[in-house]
Parts: C-alpha cells; sequence; structure tokens
C-alpha cells in the first residue's frame, strides 16, 4: 500500500509534516491557501480549480495525503484512484456539465509535473482544449485513470511496473 512507501526512508515520497508546510497542494488541502477556490473538501480529498486552466472546466482533485505522483501508487491504491475519478465526475455534473464523452481524466507523469503531489487533472470539454496548454494534456505525459488503473491492476498479481516513456509497462 501507498502508506508504507511514504515513510521518512523514501524522501521523494514522505509524508512528514516537512511537505505539509511546502508543498502547494498540502497548503490547499489543510486550508492554508485562502485565495483557492475550494469546489469540494472530505476527510480525504480536496478539488479546487486549476490556476491555467486547459479548458472551460478544469479542476484539480488532491488526496489531502501528500502522494508524490501517480509514479508512487501501488495496486492497493485502485480505490484511491477510483475515487479521485469519481470526484471529478461528481464536480463536472455539479457544474453543468453534461457530456460526459467530452471529459478526460488524468494525471501528469513525472518529471513532467509542477507539483509534486498527486493530483487527478478534470477536463470538460476535452474537445475544446486551450490551444496554449493542449500539448500538455494530448501527448506521452499524460496518463488517463484508465490506463492508470489498467496498470495498478496488472500489479495486484506481484508484477513489477517499469516506466517507459511515461507509460507503465508490467514486467
Amino acid at each position: 500500500m501507498t502508506e508504507a512507501k511514504h515513510s521518512s526512508e523514501n524522501p521523494n515520497t514522505s509524508t512528514d509534516d516537512y511537505y505539509d508546510e511546502v508543498c502547494a497542494f498540502c497548503m490547499i488541502a489543510n486550508g492554508e491557501c485562502t485565495e483557492t477556490k475550494i469546489l469540494f473538501i472530505d476527510e480525504d480529498f480536496v478539488c479546487f480549480q486549476d490556476i491555467y486552466p486547459g479548458a472551460a472546466h478544469h479542476y484539480l482533485v488532491v488526496p489531502k495525503k501528500h502522494i508524490n505522483s501517480c509514479k508512487s501508487l501501488e495496486a492497493d491504491d485502485i480505490s484511491l484512484v477510483k475515487e479521485m475519478a469519481e470526484i471529478g465526475r461528481r464536480m463536472l455534473k455539479a457544474n453543468n456539465v453534461t457530456d460526459f464523452e467530452d471529459i478526460s481524466l488524468g494525471f501528469h507523469v513525472p518529471p513532467y509535473i509542477s507539483v509534486p503531489h498527486l493530483h487527478l487533472h478534470v477536463l470538460a470539454p476535452y474537445s475544446k482544449l486551450n490551444m496554449e496548454t493542449e500539448y500538455k494534456f494530448t501527448d506521452f505525459r499524460y496518463l488517463t485513470v484508465e490506463a492508470l488503473l489498467h496498470a495498478l491492476e496488472m500489479k495486484k498479481g506481484g508484477r513489477k511496473l517499469k516506466w517507459i516513456n511515461c507509460f507503465p509497462k508490467c514486467v
């Protein structure tokens, strides 16, 4: 499970208090960034608008617990990814998005992340991405929820995950 991986033994994925103090998304999740418009918050997650939107609706769903990135996830984290996606869909629905065939839910893969804290991009309408940011959500650096869940499912049987050109492959 992710918890074991996020200890002080691995400074890249620690849940130590250090991250709560310096990570922008930890600060938002802890209510320390009052200029951020929070769309949803509960015990485990927070959802807010992206400050550099790539689409008319561009939200980020973030776990409150510091997790470095999608590369930090284990097979036990499938439910975490599914819950993040469900929150994203609920936020779209709450903001009057009705065409769920024209959305994208996905993660950027390190080193192509600006904040090293796991965050799900929720984009709608996906067919009308902003031209300035379209490349961020259409190439090798962007991994859909479906692709990540598939990779995590493959890990369940004890298979190792190797990241090749930002795509997870089980070996």
